[in-house]
């Protein structure tokens, strides 16, 4: 199977209101809005969607049920820099930046109707830990 593009969709009782969260605090550009249905990509890499369409719209199917527990992760260059940005600008925080043993510095916001938002860097894993999980 070839895959050229990758998108997630979420429910969401204001579409509109969901792409210009995504736009404002993730960067990502509005390329449809629709009322019911958003769709936005990543500048700088346009393959990279994050939809929206409203929840109760025709358009899902009535046997699909509500994922719960989902979580859009984006990996970043500067976590403590988006965390700082995004704080400041009044982004419910859930999680503050921490640094985890198997390699990632990470924070959490609340996105659009709950939706949990993660941002991601790359740091060195912690060798130690690395070694007691059998990865070294």
């Amino acid at each position: 199977m070839h895959v050229s593009q990758i998108a997630s969709a979420y429910a969401h009782p204001a579409p509109s209101d969901a792409g210009r969260w995504v736009a404002q605090w993730l960067g990502f550009d509005v390329l449809v809005d629709l009322g019911w249905y958003v769709s936005t990509a990543h500048p700088d890499e346009p393959s990279l969607r994050v939809d929206f369409v409203a929840h109760d719209h025709d358009t899902w199917s009535q046997e699909s049920e509500r994922v719960a527990g989902a979580m859009l992760a984006l990996v970043v260059d500067d976590v403590d820099a988006q965390h700082e940005r995004c704080a400041a600008g009044g982004v419910d925080v859930l999680m503050a930046p921490r640094s985890e043993p198997w390699g990632q510095r990470r924070t959490q916001l609340r996105g659009p109707a709950g939706l949990l938002v993660e941002l991601v860097q790359a740091v060195p894993p912690d060798p130690v830990w690395l070694a007691e999980q059998g990865l070294a």
